[in-house]
């Protein structure tokens, strides 16, 4: 009891976080890892965790949450529809065309990052990888077209493997639900805005379970990680960020499919580039 107590602020925070982190995930289908990520960094740098593994630890926890975050997105958004299967997992005459799922691709290139390439990145590396990224997507979103796209369909061939691929890397790396970079390639690509939010959702779970359990064995052992961590994943900040954000996903859900396309692309631009500019600010740019 005491124990909660003294810690009262930061678990108010986390709970606080976790809600929106939820709304953000129905309603942007990104998982809720833009905002998870900084506000877990900021929490475990103030319980005293190292600089050289506390956004490993908080890009981690945040991978753990966006698997529940990302499922109940995805069920939402699928029973409106909006989920593309062809995308996530096509499938020909019954059988499965699994070399050409994008789902299957985000998810190896997910754990690789986890498991390898994230822990021989130092902090301030993933959060200048985080703050660029989302600030070019952000960008995207602000001021790019809504109408326009580059083709009319998603490519085939060999473009699951390299872009999906290379999503489940970043999105590894950062600690998000892809959605922040497979929604403007979906878009780009022909893909309403509303059935990109959608799919993307989906994807969010083909990056998140690889990843938590990437980062599970790559933070083994550790020293420095904050208490009740599981390698990198911390089990308090999942708890309590779960906790709040499980009933506020379906709201963020409703909403996405009542605002107007144009006005929900200004949204989740503005909001990113936000994230962004503070997570560089932290990393010593400005």
């Amino acid at each position: 009891m005491d124990l909660i107590f003294q810690n009262w602020p930061l678990i108010l925070a986390l709970l606080a976080v976790g809600g929106l982190a939820g709304l953000t995930a129905g309603l942007f289908g990104i998982g809720g890892g833009a905002v998870m990520v900084p506000a877990l960094r900021y929490a475990f740098s103030e319980l005293g965790v190292p600089e050289a593994i506390v956004m490993h630890c908080a890009v981690a926890t945040s991978a753990a949450v966006i698997i529940l975050n990302a499922l109940r997105s995805t069920r939402a958004h699928h029973a409106k529809g909006a989920v593309d299967m062809s995308l996530v997992w096509p499938k020909q005459n019954g059988q499965s065309k699994w070399w050409q799922s994008f789902g299957l691709w985000i998810g190896a290139g997910s754990f690789f990052a986890a498991i390898w390439i994230a822990p021989r990145l130092s902090g301030e590396v993933l959060m200048l990888l985080f703050a660029a990224i989302a600030i070019l997507v952000a960008a995207q979103f602000i001021f790019g077209k809504p109408s326009f796209v580059f083709r009319q369909t998603v490519p085939r061939g060999p473009a699951p493997i390299i872009a999906g691929g290379s999503v489940g890397v970043l999105s590894s790396l950062m600690g998000i639900g892809g959605g922040s970079l497979s929604v403007p390639l979906l878009t780009l690509c022909g893909v309403p805005i509303h059935r990109a939010i959608g799919t993307a959702a989906a994807f969010g779970l083909f990056i998140a379970v690889p990843a938590t359990l990437g980062f599970i064995v790559s933070g083994w052992g550790i020293a420095g990680r904050p208490f009740g961590s599981l390698g990198y994943v911390n089990g308090l900040g999942f708890a309590l960020i779960t906790a709040a954000a499980w009933p506020m996903v379906p709201l963020g859900a409703t909403l996405a499919h009542k605002l107007d396309a144009v006005l929900l692309r200004r949204i989740f631009g503005i909001s990113l580039a936000l994230i962004a500019l503070d997570m560089a600010r932290k990393a010593g740019v400005f």
